[in-house]
């Protein structure tokens, strides 16, 4: 796999069409180099061999256009040039040809490998130029091959010639010592196993980072697109309303109510009885709502100022090199520069920026500098599939930073992981609190702390980034996003420094209590994990970990309880 992006020159005598078609490829990740004339074109093809020549035919030009170098080497000359010389004949031509059929099957009986007609459609243009490259790739690949084959016997041969020549040189010196033709039988021996050797574990550090592609696909944030984030800002804007208070599921269940009614009016008798009992248990939960709307207020002030979100940076280390992988380089956009199937460019080596995925969690304070988390949070690749096709492929996920924001504080806090838990999805992390003062939430590990049908309140970061965007005006959001260049830590120290980092709090109730987790129904999404959950006395009785989507979904928590083995007994005595 090569580094740099694929190359493609462009000949266009005009300027508008010849400006926009290397904007377009230059926006998709290739490196585009834009010409005026067929022997500039020619010219850059035999010096830089390119992947692609997009070549305008002369045929679709206005004939002012028509410059008096383009009458002395017109397309089929340039085509002709190219293919028959051997440095340059593996270059794959595309025609941009006026829009009737008989334009594009001329300029394929040219000798060109494709056809575009003018005006062109950029994803189609992008689209085709990708498949040129893609056989290019593969044809690139056959010689390449053939090439290796060739070479492997004309080895052979000279083994078998020096071997022919050793031989001749044995019986004409039959004084040789012995030994020494053993020596030097041996040298050769190490010399080729040391070659290949090499070759293989060059080749398979190479196959490790092709394979790793899709997968970092997938799983990169850490360079942002800031026009993603800015529409999943304005629709978390736009649904959450005013940010603060507390979320409590009432607009919801009164939507919900008003469905079923509307259901009842049209449904059978059978089906009517069923949508009556639904409606009795809305109507029910949204009457304990109202009338518990304020049964959190004398807590929730004092101890939201100790949840905390966490920001963990997971970086991806070659298990065989033990070097850090990163991107080739990035786009004027600031984004990862891509190959033509869409996926990054990896390397092992250079100075680009390290690939890293960015994952939010919740924590809160147990004792002085102690935290408690989920397990998955601290970890992420812990039982995490994706992650784990990484460590599949020869690379190692480990932590490249962890910083905790507190509520009220412009500052990021180192944090490193204490203590994992072996029996559940925690646990415990060491802050470095330095001057900032923050009260140990009060925990309740006792049966009857939780019981099914208690209310229950419930603090965390839930949409993680986007949705601490979405507390400021859009204005402002945009500013910090370009301000940051799309990087995390920037974004986060901006929203620290603007105090607007603090916990979603939500309300809602037990639906039941199992002997390994608590299920709940306050609402919360990613990023909530590692939250804690609030009885109705203000104490701590269990830790987010899970989520099922769905109308009153049922979230689960870890009770309170499974995190006493992670803190010494003094932090254990100073949280109760």
């Amino acid at each position: 796999m090569s580094d740099a992006p694929e190359r493609v020159v462009i000949v266009e005598a005009d300027p508008a069409c010849r400006e926009n078609l290397r904007r377009v490829l230059q926006g998709a990740g290739f490196d585009a180099l834009a010409l005026a004339t067929a022997g500039e074109g020619l010219q850059a093809v035999r010096q830089s061999a390119p992947e692609i020549l997009l070549l305008s035919a002369l045929s679709c030009m206005a004939p002012d256009l028509e410059t008096a170098e383009h009458a002395a080497l017109r397309e089929h000359d340039v085509i002709a040039a190219i293919r028959g010389s051997a440095a340059t004949d593996q270059v794959r031509i595309i025609m941009l040809v006026g829009p009737a059929a008989e334009d594009r099957a001329a300029a394929l009986d040219l000798g060109a490998d494709d056809a575009i007609s003018q005006p062109f459609d950029p994803a189609e243009l992008l689209a085709r130029v990708r498949a040129q490259v893609r056989a290019r790739r593969a044809d690139s690949q056959l010689l390449a091959r053939t090439r290796l084959a060739e070479e492997g016997q004309q080895m052979a041969q000279t083994a078998f010639q020096a071997l022919a020549v050793t031989e001749k040189m044995t019986s004409d010196a039959v004084s040789l010592d012995r030994r020494l033709k053993i020596g030097v039988g041996a040298v050769f021996a190490i010399a080729v196993l040391m070659a290949g050797t090499y070759f293989l574990f060059f080749h398979s550090a190479k196959k490790d980072v092709q394979r790793t592609n899709a997968t970092i696909t997938r799983l990169e944030h850490g360079i942002m697109n800031q026009q993603v984030m800015l529409a999943e800002v304005r629709r978390l804007h736009d649904q959450q309303g005013a940010a603060g208070g507390v979320v409590d599921g009432k607009d919801e269940l009164q939507k919900h109510a008003a469905d079923l009614r509307a259901q009842m009016a049209n449904s059978a008798d059978g089906q009517a009885t069923a949508l009556q009992k639904e409606l009795d248990e809305t109507n029910a939960r949204l009457k304990r709502l109202e009338k518990e709307d304020d049964s959190a207020d004398n807590f929730i002030a004092k101890d939201v100022q100790s949840v905390c979100l966490l920001h963990v940076t997971v970086a991806f280390r070659n298990q065989d090199t033990n070097q850090r992988l990163r991107y080739v380089g990035l786009n004027p956009q600031g984004e990862p520069i891509q190959d033509s199937d869409g996926n990054p460019l990896l390397t092992l080596q250079g100075n680009g920026p390290e690939v890293t995925v960015d994952v939010f969690g919740t924590g809160f304070t147990v004792g002085a500098g102690r935290v408690i988390t989920n397990r998955h949070v601290a970890e992420p690749w812990w039982d995490n599939d994706e992650l784990g096709q990484i460590t599949s492929q020869g690379f190692q996920a480990e932590i490249s930073s962890i910083r905790a924001y507190f509520p009220g504080d412009p500052r990021a806090f180192h944090t490193e992981i204490d203590q994992i838990s072996k029996d559940t999805d925690l646990a415990a992390m060491r802050v470095d609190m330095q001057d900032l003062k923050r009260p140990a939430l009060s925990i309740d590990s006792t049966k009857g702390a939780t019981a099914a049908g208690d209310p229950v309140v419930l603090m965390g970061y839930a949409t993680g980034l986007a949705a601490i965007l979405a507390r400021t005006d859009e204005k402002t959001a945009q500013e910090i996003l370009t301000q940051s260049g799309g990087d995390v830590s920037q974004i986060l120290d901006a929203l620290a420094h603007r105090d607007l980092i603090h916990p979603l709090i939500t309300q809602g109730h037990i639906g039941d209590i199992l002997p390994d987790k608590i299920v709940f129904d306050a609402q919360t999404t990613s990023g909530g994990s590692g939250g804690p959950l609030f009885n109705q006395q203000g104490k701590v009785i269990g830790v987010t970990y899970a989520i099922l989507k769905g109308f009153g979904g049922s979230n689960f928590g870890i009770p309170i309880r499974f995190s006493e083995p992670l803190l010494s007994p003094v932090a254990a005595h100073a949280a109760n």
